[in-house]
């Protein structure tokens, strides 16, 4: 009988095709929370993410047939879809589905061949979050289709990709940020990424600083959201200037107009926080967090009245500063504490935001982690 592997998600990726761990291949791709730079990748400006210490791995193997048939061992249903990309993405169910099918077909677009898959999925990332479950999804499909018809791709195309794919099968207008964030990412560090250029840096997490995830306990999905409607608002302001997007924007020409305001001066934030990253300096780079949810709430109007309550309840129970994280309308919060305190911080403000709001937060410390790759068996 074959020894168990030292990841349990091995054995039960394994299990549910019906197979022996060494008969498969093993992917992971992380989860992303945007400490700065909300609504801009698409304006082509800068943002800081940092990929997460959760995760979305897969098992995968080539089958002959022409079909890729996925399985998941946190939600139902069973998907199989055309590996040479034919079938309609939005038309794909089970509707977690839609991903797989959305994923064939830009990579077919990008030359892989129609080679066939079987393929297991976990999770331990939260869906509707705003940690980029989707992103961690697509990339680790894409990986797994890679391997599965010896096919590579340059980073930025990949990356590149798996943005069209979010649009194929969710309708979201999403920037590259998320995507590039789950293919990039580096152990204790965040991720300075211009999404003009794709030129990254990689900024240390100073020692002395925690990272603090907490749900607001209300659901989100950026699908039916006025997301798109935000990001076409901000391409008007830009049009209206004689500008493709608003990175070319000044403060004196958006001074007047929320959404190009908030883009704007976001960009300059972003670039501070960088910055403070570099000093190590904790009190800057909260101040400029609670800056970046002031304008995400007052200029681009994503924020929500709970987000508003758990960024102040997080800042009285000594977090540096919190912002939400991801597209807005529910989901997360991410603060940065002190390490010292992180433990009570995590646990104090969640109490003071269900007693003030009657939600049910849960709050996750994470650590940053390296980008998407394989999976071994052992470390």
């Amino acid at each position: 009988m074959p020894e168990p592997s030292l990841d349990p998600r091995i054995d039960a990726l394994a299990d549910v095709l019906g197979a022996e761990p060494a008969d498969l291949r093993f992917f992971r791709s992380p989860g992303r929370v945007n400490l700065i730079g909300g609504h801009v990748d698409y304006h082509e400006g800068w943002v800081v993410p940092m990929a997460i210490d959760h995760e979305i791995v897969v098992g995968v193997r080539p089958r002959d047939d022409g079909r890729i048939v996925a399985r998941s061992l946190d939600l139902d249903g069973v998907v199989d879809v055309a590996a040479d990309g034919s079938d309609d993405p939005r038309r794909v169910v089970p509707a977690w589905g839609r991903i797989v099918g959305a994923v064939a077909g830009t990579l077919a677009d990008e030359g892989r061949d129609a080679v066939g898959a079987d393929i297991a999925v976990a999770t331990s990332l939260a869906i509707g979050g705003g940690l980029s479950s989707s992103a961690a999804f697509e990339v680790a499909i894409a990986l797994a289709l890679c391997d599965a018809a010896a096919f590579s791709l340059p980073i930025r195309a990949f990356a590149l990709a798996a943005q069209r794919a979010e649009h194929l099968a969710t309708g979201v207008p999403c920037g590259v940020q998320d995507q590039m964030a789950a293919l990039c990412g580096l152990e204790d560090h965040a991720l300075l990424l211009d999404c003009r250029t794709f030129e990254l840096e990689w900024l240390p997490i100073p020692p002395s600083v925690r990272v603090l995830i907490v749900h607001s306990g209300v659901p989100r999905t950026l699908e039916g959201s006025p997301y798109a409607q935000r990001r076409s608002q901000g391409e008007a302001v830009a049009s209206r200037l004689g500008l493709r997007v608003l990175r070319d924007a000044t403060a004196e020409q958006v001074q007047h107009d929320p959404r190009g305001r908030h883009v704007v001066s976001e960009m300059r934030r972003v670039l501070e926080f960088a910055d403070a990253l570099r000093r190590g300096d904790a009190p800057t780079l909260g101040s400029l967090m609670l800056a970046g949810h002031a304008s995400l709430r007052d200029d681009m109007e994503v924020s929500t009245p709970d987000l508003d309550a758990l960024v102040e309840c997080l800042v009285d129970a000594g977090a540096y500063g919190a912002r939400l994280t991801g597209g807005g309308f529910g989901g997360c919060v991410v603060a940065l504490v002190p390490e010292e305190r992180a433990d009570t911080i995590a646990h104090d403000a969640p109490v003071r935001y269900r007693e003030r709001t009657g939600r049910a937060p849960t709050s996750t410390l994470v650590r940053a982690a390296n980008g998407a790759g394989p999976f071994p068996l052992v470390p």
